[in-house]
């Protein structure tokens, strides 16, 4: 279970990023077909109504934390250290990303979305941790 699993929480991650575009092109559809904005409002990134603008935000926050998961995953998976611990703590992570994604589009409530945000960053501290232990050589290899 080690070596290219690491691999598939990543797959998740970018497959959670896609769905978020998709659902932002949704409820932008749905604002102008409503009459709630214009494409004119989307083009310029201003008075953008709720539903579309939280769904525009994950899907901003899906390229900041995100890309350091990326950058792990892909190091550890080279130099060896891709581990059932790495493996674990990287599913860690996409799943507390679903779950902030899910709170982020629909509620948006800080009170629930920054403990699963706290746990993914927490996450991702440990998979570099595990990799500068790696390159330390005091991490074993899989």
């Amino acid at each position: 279970m080690t070596g290219d699993a690491i691999l598939w929480p990543a797959v998740v991650q970018a497959a959670l990023t896609y769905f978020i575009y998709w659902l932002m092109s949704k409820r932008r559809q749905a604002a102008i077909a409503a009459g709630e904005a214009t494409n004119r409002q989307f083009r310029e990134n201003n008075a953008e109504p709720e539903r579309s603008l939280f769904a525009r935000n994950s899907l901003e926050n899906q390229f900041e934390l995100p890309v350091l998961f990326f950058a792990v995953v892909l190091a550890l998976h080279g130099t060896g250290a891709a581990t059932l611990a790495a493996v674990s703590i990287a599913w860690i992570f996409a799943l507390s990303r679903i779950a902030h994604a899910a709170v982020h589009v629909t509620t948006n409530r800080i009170r629930y979305r920054r403990p699963l945000f706290i746990l993914g960053w927490l996450a991702v501290g440990l998979l570099w941790l595990l990799l500068v232990l790696r390159l330390a050589g005091l991490y074993p290899h899989q």
